[in-house]
């Protein structure tokens, strides 16, 4: 039983402009957060275990197929930086694009948290809605940012193997530099 009970129209409308304050406002917050607090993976972003290195997305969800059809934000806010392309060396190359795929799925998660809130105003049945909406809605966006820092991270970890020494890389392998055939 919602705590105010307000007609079908003002609820819709009420529903509409929370909903954009929400996604509005929860953009606008993690856009404001310096990079050096999205620098690493917090609990939060941490790899699952279910991902497995990113083959849950490309596998299962099938992501390289439908992520490019979604909408991209990260340039809205005067200052943001769009994830269509990775910036440029000069801005961070790969570590910065860490920092924004963490910075969107931050801003996601946050958007979805204050859905329960809507059971004050909604009956039952449309706060869940509101509830499912706000997580299917939200979860594709964090699937891609998830699949992104993956993708970034193996390609980082590749660069920097390929960037040692071919000495050291055969020393690594247990052989002396010398081939015998």
């Amino acid at each position: 039983m919602p705590l105010v009970q307000l007609s079908n129209p003002v609820l819709v409308a009420l529903d509409i402009a929370a909903w954009a304050v929400i996604h509005s406002a929860s953009g606008y917050v993690v856009h404001r957060l310096p990079v050096r607090r999205l620098q690493r993976d917090g609990w939060l972003f941490a790899p699952r275990r279910f991902e497995r290195d990113g083959h849950f997305y490309s596998q299962v969800l099938r992501i390289r197929r439908w992520k490019d059809r979604l909408p991209e934000a990260g340039a809205l806010f005067a200052g943001g930086i769009s994830k269509r392309q990775l910036p440029d060396a000069s801005a961070g190359g790969l570590p910065r694009f860490a920092v924004e795929t963490r910075r969107a799925e931050l801003g996601h998660w946050l958007a979805i948290a204050p859905a329960p809130l809507f059971a004050l105003w909604n009956p039952v049945a449309i706060a869940v809605v509101m509830v499912v909406y706000a997580v299917a809605v939200n979860a594709p966006f964090i699937a891609i940012q998830r699949y992104n820092r993956i993708r970034v991270g193996r390609v980082g970890r590749l660069s920097a193997s390929r960037s040692r020494s071919p000495a050291r890389r055969r020393n690594e392998r247990g052989t002396s530099g010398t081939s015998i055939p």
